[in-house]
């Protein structure tokens, strides 16, 4: 599902965070370690090989809502933004942080003059952040960075089950 915001395509897709070869930097849900561990961060490190951790731990630790940037390694892209979300009853407010992952990753992409990034659902796994809170959250501010960046011009949501999909294109119906 495609939409255009401020001739920046957004698309919410689904499937696996480890396979977008055609974006040029995939984001991480990392822990502040930046270290591997399950979920998105445990299959990105998997995927990437052990030098993604050689160059992304000295990195660390992070605080919540902060990204940066490695290379991608054995992924099929050019780089990884890692980016800390919010451990959801825990890191206060909640819906601010996930927020400034979203911003935080644009703006270092857009800095960096990435041209594609694909995001996961962060904060939704292992840290809790219900989906149905979230997805308003990252669409709408998705949608807001929009008019910001230069050099980024697709944004792509990809969502590993199809609750998440489907949430996720109605919700970016309902923004756009």
């Amino acid at each position: 599902m495609k939409k255009e915001a401020n001739g920046i395509l957004i698309e919410i897709r689904k499937g696996d965070i480890t396979n977008q070869n055609d974006v040029e930097a995939i984001v991480n849900a990392a822990n502040a370690q930046l270290l591997s561990g399950g979920g998105v961060a445990g299959a990105i490190h998997n995927a990437a090989g052990p030098e993604l951790v050689k160059e992304a731990e000295p990195l660390g630790p992070i605080n919540p809502g902060e990204a940066v940037l490695t290379k991608a390694y054995n992924l099929p892209n050019k780089y990884v933004i890692h980016c800390l979300g919010p451990v959801y009853g825990v890191d206060k407010p909640e819906d601010k942080l996930l927020a400034q992952c979203y911003i935080n990753a644009l703006s270092l992409a857009d800095r960096e003059g990435i041209k594609s990034v694909a995001f996961p659902a962060i904060s939704t796994g292992a840290f809790g952040f219900p989906a149905q809170k979230a997805a308003p959250v990252a669409i709408k501010t998705i949608t807001d960075q929009t008019q910001k960046l230069k050099n980024v011009k697709t944004i792509i949501m990809v969502l590993y089950g199809m609750p998440d999909f489907e949430l996720n294109v109605e919700i970016l119906n309902q923004t756009i």
